[in-house]
């Protein structure tokens, strides 16, 4: 298996919308194999194939400590959502930056697992929010986007130098 590469805000890959999965096959499976050898390695609890330039409606994540418990969502909607909770996220393509943002505490959703089988499943707290943390991607969207534009602004400058400063290191 190989690690795949996680885009950083501010590529503006990041900004595609993933097209619906059409077909479960052993070809998808090992893009879902690949995304989670990335996500453990790279120290996260979720990942959505649009960081890793797939545009296709797929995440993986796993919230427990001891990173036994892998969860893969295929074409992933959401059905119901209740409460309001506010929980520091951070993110694999906006590495170094974390913030509060404010979301659903449960959520109920539908798709597809890795076989191809329909789920539906009910998430509540830090896997409720990665839940959505990772359709947002799917569908564009950024955790930064929900904080005001001079976070924003910081957020991105901060980015860029440090990508400069990659290349840069790169070169020599």
């Amino acid at each position: 298996m190989s690690l795949l590469t996680i885009l950083h805000f501010p590529d503006p890959r990041l900004r595609n919308k993933a097209l619906p999965v059409k077909q479960v096959d052993d070809k998808l499976r090992s893009l879902i194999d690949a995304m989670f050898e990335t996500m453990y390695e790279a120290q996260g609890i979720g990942l959505a194939a649009t960081q890793v330039n797939v545009a296709q409606r797929v995440i993986v994540l796993d919230v427990s400590t001891a990173k036994d418990s892998p969860l893969c969502l295929i074409n992933p909607e959401i059905i119901a959502r209740a409460g309001v909770v506010e929980m520091e996220e951070g993110c694999l393509s906006v590495p170094d930056t974390y913030d509060l943002v404010e979301r659903a505490e449960y959520v109920k959703v539908r798709a597809l697992d890795r076989t191809g089988a329909a789920v539906e499943l009910e998430a509540h707290d830090l896997q409720a929010v990665c839940i959505q943390h990772e359709i947002d991607h799917l569908d564009g969207k950024l955790f930064v986007d929900y904080l005001s534009a001079l976070k924003q602004q910081r957020i991105r400058k901060r980015r860029e130098k440090q990508d400069r400063m990659e290349r840069q290191r790169e070169a020599l």
